[in-house]
């Protein structure tokens, strides 16, 4: 549980983008991440293979996830983070320390929570639920996931929809809860989101959007100015 130990009260940045994005391009996202670290990261959240392997090779103890080329219309009602074992083992091979999946209770085939959280520990790596709602949560805990992350907050349909801010409430509520590491990660997008996260618990703090997304960054900023 080493790393488990090494990610307590540091910031973990997301270094993504979707295949319709300009910074997809394996060169851009490789100069994203090396400026990321750059800027003291040491902790990345990535999606796909490619982007593991090239994170690892940086220096980087990285969580691995994947994701759909394009999220299907229906986003809010199915799962498409690390959905099946297929995808388990994809990140397995291309070296993640930590595998993040959808830890939602949203229906899912051709495989169960528990298979994916067994598949994961077979192979020496820690299991990080993104879940939605509080239930989730503890549902994932008792599974044997070994972090809970609130990333999905405000992104199913089962948690309503998303406020500007995060959801310290279930962070709250799962610390209090749940005798493992619970992250906080969604909608976070100034250091005072992240000193609150820590104030209540958090184990860890992912940030993306705010450090890695420009399209998002620039979209606030003309919607303030629109305002």
């Amino acid at each position: 549980m080493t790393i488990i130990n090494d990610i307590k009260g540091k910031v973990i940045v997301s270094s993504q983008a979707m295949p319709n994005e300009p910074f997809y391009d394996e060169k851009c996202m490789l100069a994203m991440m090396k400026s990321v670290i750059n800027g003291g990261a040491e902790f990345l959240r990535v999606a796909g293979a490619r982007d593991v392997k090239n994170a690892k090779a940086l220096g980087a103890v990285v969580i691995g996830l994947t994701k759909p080329e394009k999220l299907p219309e229906n986003w809010r009602s199915v799962v498409y983070i690390t959905p099946t074992l297929k995808e388990v083992e994809e990140l397995i091979r291309a070296g993640t320390d930590i595998i993040a999946f959808d830890g939602t209770s949203r229906p899912r085939n051709n495989c169960t929570l528990k298979d994916i959280i067994e598949k994961i520990h077979q192979a020496g790596r820690l299991a990080m639920a993104d879940i939605s709602t509080f239930e989730e949560g503890i549902n994932c805990a008792e599974l044997g996931a070994d972090i809970i992350s609130t990333t999905l907050a405000g992104y199913t349909d089962e948690s309503g929809e998303a406020t500007e801010t995060p959801d310290f409430g279930l962070l709250e509520k799962l610390v209090k809860a749940l005798n493992k590491p619970v992250i906080l990660e969604g909608r976070i997008w100034t250091p005072e989101d992240v000193k609150k996260g820590f104030e209540l618990g958090a184990h860890s703090v992912v940030i993306g959007s705010a450090i890695t997304r420009p399209q998002l960054i620039v979209k606030r900023f003309m919607e303030y100015k629109n305002a």
